[in-house]
């Protein structure tokens, strides 16, 4: 039996989940899941009822997308994405999960807030983004040389951020931001795991990631 995932294409913390799985080259049955249409099948495994949702072959649930993370290198790390300064990553992730995405979700969805100010969620924002610049002028990953934990976790929160006003990012400062998402988001490495997949339902054929 495989792993199988519960998983939504569009979701930041579902793409960072997936990018630890493909990274690995585990095979994972993938259970692309409609937020509006959750199947019992998930919520009966984890009434939280959010994605990603892990469910591994001899039953245990991982239902948070960093303990996923975790999970899958350590079941195979190629390239060393544990290997780099883990109490960096820790940090950068901490604040990119716990500062960072309250105010991206103000910043995508002002509408659904009433406890804000014009303009304070970007500016609140730009704190974390202009800290990864400064991060980003030395090497060209967060992890160092090359690709880590820290990159792996972080990215697609980055790019939610960005595309809320591509426009105005464009002509922003943040260079260094700049080129390590758009090298990111050209990759095939991620383009692989921001691949269609039908919704699932029960009885459905299983689709392999």
């Amino acid at each position: 039996m495989k792993p199988i995932l519960y998983s939504f294409r569009r979701c930041p913390y579902a793409i960072r989940a997936r990018l630890a799985l493909r990274y690995t080259g585990l095979p994972i049955v993938l259970r692309e899941v409609v937020l509006r249409d959750k199947p019992a099948e998930m919520l009966a495994l984890s009434p939280k009822g959010t994605v990603p949702v892990l469910v591994l072959p001899e039953g245990e649930v991982i239902d948070e997308s960093l303990d996923i993370m975790l999970w899958a290198l350590a079941q195979n790390d190629p390239d060393g994405w544990l290997d780099s300064d883990l109490e960096k990553a820790s940090r950068l992730i901490d604040a990119n999960d716990d500062q960072f995405k309250p105010w991206l979700d103000r910043y995508k969805y002002p509408n659904r807030y009433d406890d804000i100010e014009p303009g304070e969620p970007r500016a609140r924002c730009e704190v974390f983004i202009a800290a990864l610049d400064e991060h980003l002028k030395a090497d060209e990953y967060l992890a160092g040389k090359q690709m880590g934990l820290a990159d792996a976790a972080i990215y697609s929160f980055v790019r939610q951020f960005v595309f809320v006003d591509p426009d105005w990012f464009a002509t922003a400062s943040y260079v260094n931001v700049n080129r390590w998402l758009q090298a990111f988001l050209d990759s095939e490495f991620f383009l692989s795991v921001m691949d269609k997949y039908p919704q699932w339902h029960s009885g459905d054929a299983e689709s392999v990631f």
